[in-house]
Order: C-alpha cells, then sequence, then structure tokens
C-alpha cells in the first residue's frame, strides 16, 4: 500500500508517521511545506491512501486560510482524481467548520471538495472535525494552548490563564492517530450518523482546569505529590507535560535523610494510593519497633538480608520471616501488628517500601511497641 502523508512535519502528522513505522508500513511518503510541486503530484498520483494533514490555523495574512486549507485540498482531490486510482482519503478538518469566520469557511470549502472528490470517484473519503488537538511533538504558540502551558512551565516560564475563556474540548494525539488508522481498512463515514469520522474519547475541560493540572505537575518535583495520571485526562496531559522537559531537566534531585542507622528517601506521594520511598540500614541495624491501626505497608529488598519479626499486640503472637536481595519477595506489614526489620547480613541493606497513605504528622498512625519485649 502506498500511503501519502501530507503535512507530515506537523503535529499530527509526526505522531501519525512514527506510529505507522511501528506498524510496518515502511512504505510511507511524506510532503511538506518544502515538497516541491512536481514531487507532490507524482506522489499523489500513485497513492493508495492518503492522510491529508496539511492545513492552515494561525497565518499572518488571513488570505492564507483559503489558499493552505480550502485551495490546497482541492489540488489534492484534483490530483487525485486524474490518476484515477480511487484512493483512499483521510482529511483532518475542525469543529470550526460550523462557524461562520474565515478559518471555519475554509476548513468547511475543503470538506467539500474531499466528499466531491469521493462521490465524483467512488473513492472512500473520511472526514474528521477535530476539536482541539494536543499531545506530544504539538507547536507552542500555535498548535494549541496546551502546548504553550507544558512548554512554559517545563521551563518555569510564566503562562497567562484567560479566565473568562470558553469551555475547552480536547482530543489526544494518540486517540486521533488510532481513528486515522482505523480507517485503512472501514467504510467511509461509519463513524458517525452525519458522515463524520469520530476520535474518541472527548474530553470536556476549562482553560483554567488544564493550567491547575498542569501546574501541578511542575510543582510535584518539590512536593512529591502527584495526582492520579493513569487514566484519563489527566494521564494524557500528564505525558503530554513530561515531553516537553529539556534534556537538562530530565533528572531532579529529592531530599535524603541520614542518621546512623542509613538514609531514608521519599520518592513519589500520590492522592490516592500512597507513597513511595527506599531506606537503607547498616549490618546489625533495625529499624521499625511500631505497629499500626490502619496504616498498611510493602516491603521489598532489593539488596542485603533482612529480618521481618512480628508480634500480635493482643494475643502475642509472633512470626518471623527472612528475605534477601533479588529473591523479589514482598512482605506486607499488618494492622494490630508491631513489626521490626533487622539488617542480618553483612553488607548495607536497601529495602523499597510502599505505604497505602501519605505519612500525616498530625496522624500518623504509628504506635512505638517493640516485637521482643
Amino acid at each position: 500500500m502506498q500511503i501519502v502523508i501530507t503535512g507530515a512535519d506537523g503535529f499530527i502528522g509526526k505522531n501519525l508517521r512514527v506510529r505507522l513505522q511501528e506498524l510496518g508500513h515502511g512504505d510511507v511518503a511524506a510532503i511538506s511545506r518544502s515538497t516541491p510541486q512536481a514531487k507532490v503530484r507524482r506522489l499523489l498520483s500513485t497513492a493508495d491512501c492518503v492522510f491529508h494533514l496539511a492545513g492552515v490555523n494561525r497565518p499572518q495574512d488571513p488570505a492564507e486560510f483559503a489558499s493552505g486549507n480550502s485551495e490546497l485540498t482541492e489540488t489534492v482531490c484534483e490530483v487525485l482524481k486524474q490518476a484515477g486510482r480511487q484512493a483512499r482519503l483521510m482529511l483532518t478538518s475542525s469543529t470550526q467548520a460550523t462557524q461562520d469566520n474565515p478559518y471555519g469557511r475554509s476548513k468547511l470549502a475543503a470538506e467539500v471538495a474531499a466528499r466531491g472528490y469521493g462521490a465524483a470517484t467512488g473513492a472512500a473519503v473520511h472526514v474528521f472535525r477535530l476539536p482541539n488537538v494536543f499531545g506530544k511533538w504539538a507547536k507552542p504558540n500555535y498548535n494549541s494552548a496546551v502546548a504553550t502551558f507544558c512548554h512554559s512551565m517545563a521551563r518555569s516560564l510564566p503562562i497567562s490563564v484567560n479566565k473568562a475563556a470558553p469551555p475547552l474540548r480536547l482530543v489526544y494525539v494518540d486517540d486521533v492517530v488510532q481513528a486515522l488508522l482505523s480507517c485503512l481498512e472501514e467504510p467511509a463515514g461509519a463513524g458517525h450518523p452525519d458522515g463524520f469520522e469520530e476520535v474518541t474519547p472527548v474530553y470536556d475541560t476549562t482553560v483554567s482546569e488544564v493550567a491547575a493540572t498542569l501546574r501541578a505537575f511542575a510543582d510535584s518535583r518539590k512536593s512529591l505529590l502527584t495526582p492520579p495520571v493513569g487514566t484519563g485526562l489527566i494521564r494524557a496531559l500528564h505525558s503530554t507535560y513530561i515531553s516537553y522537559l529539556t534534556p537538562e531537566s530530565f533528572a531532579y534531585t529529592v531530599p535524603r535523610h541520614a542518621d546512623p542507622r542509613g538514609e531514608f528517601v521519599e520518592m513519589l506521594k500520590t492522592t490516592d494510593s500512597g507513597q513511595f520511598s527506599y531506606f537503607t540500614a547498616y549490618p546489625g541495624v533495625t529499624r521499625g519497633e511500631h505497629y499500626h491501626h490502619s496504616k498498611t505497608e510493602k516491603f521489598l529488598v532489593v539488596k542485603g538480608t533482612a529480618h521481618f519479626g512480628f508480634r500480635h499486640i493482643l494475643t502475642g503472637e509472633t512470626h518471623e520471616i527472612v528475605t534477601r536481595g533479588g529473591e523479589a519477595q514482598i512482605v506486607e506489614t499488618v494492622p494490630g501488628w508491631t513489626h521490626n526489620i533487622t539488617n542480618v547480613g553483612e553488607d548495607e541493606m536497601i529495602v523499597m517500601l510502599w505505604a497505602n497513605e501519605i505519612f500525616d504528622r498530625d496522624r500518623p498512625d504509628t504506635v512505638a511497641m517493640k516485637v521482643k519485649p
């Protein structure tokens, strides 16, 4: 399959090219602003599938809306029509195509040209009316406010938030790419009753909410507190923010607490799933000697040999566990059992620790009690 991408050096184009390569599509022709017109026509004339992503959304001269959107699409469709190959066409339009402004009118005219090509040739045409798209490699001060905010915050630059801004609808670039790729085999217009293709999920938010979320990411290196970044919009925003870090800021240092027993370092705190840390202990050192009412912990010995001692605070029942680095054995502390951990090896011991809640000095839920009275 001969695949052609217009706007291949743009935000969505870069992401699409990488994904196509990952899927084994080696024969992908990239068209950008610098591609000579003769080569553009040659590539389009031999195409089996065209992702028409090229367009203009922030020109210095409003006349460029027509030349960069509607007229360019008309040219692409005319070349495809003359080639007579019924090349499948995927067009990225905008939700502003319903608006009576220069940009919206130019995108609507591009849609009309694409559908006209499909009607005249029988080729499958897929039209995407995209809201604001965000993700890695978006150009700040051009593609989206998210890109601008991420770029600025990652460099400790101030941002300006218009609190009167209207609600914001967002789609993530990975979801856009997936939707585009799904059209390679599907019937045109299958995704929407009006004949438009859909990208899901669509996130409804506001500029202020996005700015606050991104600011929490930027602040997390000092507070060590990260929001729940595993799903949905916050996951996508977090990935996007991280992608704007400069190589010089890929690494950062967290506080390190040392005493004669060893070291203790908190790595990460979460809003709803506790915190992660690690500690070291020199040979013969014992840590712990306390119990919890509700707090639970998971210990993983990474290096050295550890002896865990337990005693039920009411019945006096005892239990012992010995585990070593490399065994990948998790030891859990249990509410109502006082516990300790002793380095019984000859080398420094290193232990990873997860606690189900962030330590609260006002309510520590940690009561001193030795395992061996």
